[in-house]
């Protein structure tokens, strides 16, 4: 079988000498086959024939009745499972190792008479459009701060154009977290995109109100976004694929870190800082290799606000006769000269300041116990 370009070469060099025996030679073709196109006057993509013919007998023939029976019943089985298996049953009806035959036979098969499959559409990501923002349990990675295990999420965000991306550590999937989360990676990215994305079961961005289909973002989160200048967009219920780049980013990611902490040879860090600057530095390896989409992609963003949205909540409280005050039902000892004055509380995911007309009047409560901290924060989702 000669090529399209091998015909057009003939029929040129042909009808500007008129001697077959040149045209082929200058085709590369025997004088025969130059020929046979010549009085056919037709290229090789009609002349060529479906091979439909045999050349070897059927190796299927005896085993391809049951087969078919288990595509009828069982569709979703791997071809060569199915060949296995039926190798093993009847050993005597196959001849030779005929997978590959198998295999094709199979394929043309569920082509034919097999359900119908699910079907995928490409998804266009413009520059500078959203950033994907999800979190995932890290436990994994085996972490210790001085020692002791750190069990913690990474608030992870994702530029679906250039899979720029960028993680922290965090405690829980909350309010706190985002705030925390988002804008570190919107400063290190030194940009904003227009949307930010995350889904619709976070009780840090949504609100919780029985009876009614439709949530709507809390307060502190759609003030975030106002003053990040962006908008916030969720995906719809039970489609992750939605979140497809930052949800397929978050194994990519592990796998990067436990390859960093094996390199680094200890997976303690002296405190916290150091292993969130540990996952700045490993963010930034992996963004360096995606610099010229990234690039590209940072010329479409929005510039910085001047300052940060606080990242702490604040709340006032009242000093109790105890010398406490409660914040988030813990109660917090206080100088017992406060008492009955209302002081602020600045709560951050694992610190509790107390200010009393500008002055730091009690040190940070620094969480030491983390597992109990996760498990006291899974009560109170909304204000951690």
């Amino acid at each position: 079988m000669i090529t399209e370009h091998q015909y057009r070469r003939l029929m040129k060099h042909y009808k500007s000498s008129g001697v077959v025996d040149h045209a082929a030679m200058k085709a590369g073709m025997h004088r025969e086959t130059a020929r046979r196109y010549l009085a056919a006057q037709a290229g090789p993509g009609t002349l060529k024939q479906p091979h439909t013919w045999r050349t070897r007998s059927d190796p299927l023939s005896g085993i391809w009745s049951e087969t078919e029976r288990w595509l009828d019943e069982s569709p979703e089985v791997e071809a060569k499972a199915l060949f296995e298996y039926l190798l093993a049953t009847f050993p005597d009806r196959i001849e030779g190792r005929a997978l590959r035959t198998f295999q094709r036979r199979v394929s043309e098969w569920l082509r034919r008479h097999g359900p119908p499959k699910e079907v995928f559409f490409a998804q266009v990501h413009e520059m500078g459009e959203c950033v994907q923002t999800d979190w995932t349990n890290a436990d994994e990675l085996g972490v210790t701060i001085a020692g002791a295990a750190y069990p913690h999420l990474l608030c992870h965000s994702v530029l679906p154009y250039s899979n720029w991306e960028w993680a922290i550590p965090c405690l829980s999937e909350s309010v706190l977290s985002l705030k925390r989360g988002l804008q570190s990676s919107v400063w290190e990215l030194r940009g904003v995109p227009l949307f930010s994305q995350t889904d619709q079961s976070s009780t840090a961005t949504h609100q919780l109100k029985r009876g009614e289909g439709r949530r709507g973002f809390n307060v502190e989160y759609a003030a975030l976004c106002k003053h990040l200048n962006m908008e916030p967009r969720t995906i719809a219920v039970a489609c992750p694929n939605q979140n497809g780049d930052v949800e397929a980013a978050q194994g990519v990611i592990k796998r990067r870190i436990k390859n960093q902490l094996i390199l680094r040879r200890s997976r303690d860090f002296p405190s916290i800082p150091a292993y969130e600057a540990f996952l700045g530095q490993v963010c930034r390896g992996a963004n360096a290799l995606r610099e010229p989409k990234v690039t590209e992609e940072r010329a479409t963003l929005r510039p910085l606000p001047a300052v940060r949205f606080p990242e702490t909540h604040e709340m006032t409280v009242r000093v109790s006769s105890y010398s406490t005050a409660r914040v988030r039902a813990c109660a917090y000892s206080v100088p017992a000269r406060l008492i009955g004055a209302f002081v602020q509380a600045h709560l951050s995911e694992d610190t509790v300041r107390f200010v009393y007309r500008g002055e730091e009047i009690s040190p940070s409560r620094v969480v030491e116990d983390w597992s109990n901290l996760a498990l006291s924060r899974s009560a109170h989702p909304i204000g951690w």
